[in-house]
């Protein structure tokens, strides 16, 4: 049977420990190495806020992975995933065959980074938007308005 690239996002919760979240790797990179497959890469992106709650918690573990497998693996990993407290969401996508898995992770990069770029430039015109109100403000305080 041909391997197929799958990326993989989980969400743990924000009260698991550095070994909890070792843990859960540990296992899903010795499931995937049994049914003969191989883990890419996996990323910790942090402590990030929920864009809507779970529960009541607002936060949570984002990690990212890519590895490649028989269709098996997907099956078992998410059977472990459900059993496991700790883990609030997860999703596994087939990535497309015809790219290969370094080009995935190459544009997936560059999205995340062009991204952030316009996360911070959307904060910066917020803020000169907020000192210009400030300054407008200040202006008609001073004339006794």
């Amino acid at each position: 049977m041909k391997k197929q690239s799958y990326e993989v996002v989980v969400l743990m919760h924000p009260d698991a420990t550095v070994e909890d979240q070792k843990d859960l790797f540990r296992k899903n990179k010795a499931t995937i190495e049994n049914f003969k497959g191989s883990v890419n890469s996996l990323e910790t992106w942090g402590k990030r806020n929920l864009a809507t709650p779970i529960g009541k918690l607002k936060k949570a573990f984002y990690f990212h992975s890519t590895f490649e497998a028989d269709t098996q693996v997907v099956t078992e990993i998410e059977r472990t995933m459900r059993i496991n407290d700790k883990v609030l969401r997860f999703m596994h996508t087939r990535l497309d065959e015809r790219v290969s898995l370094g080009k995935f992770l190459e544009n997936f990069k560059k999205g995340l980074s062009e991204s952030a770029a316009r996360e911070k430039e959307r904060e910066a015109k917020m803020q000169a938007r907020k000192a210009a109100f400030a300054a407008a403000k200040a202006d008609r305080a001073d004339r006794g308005e």
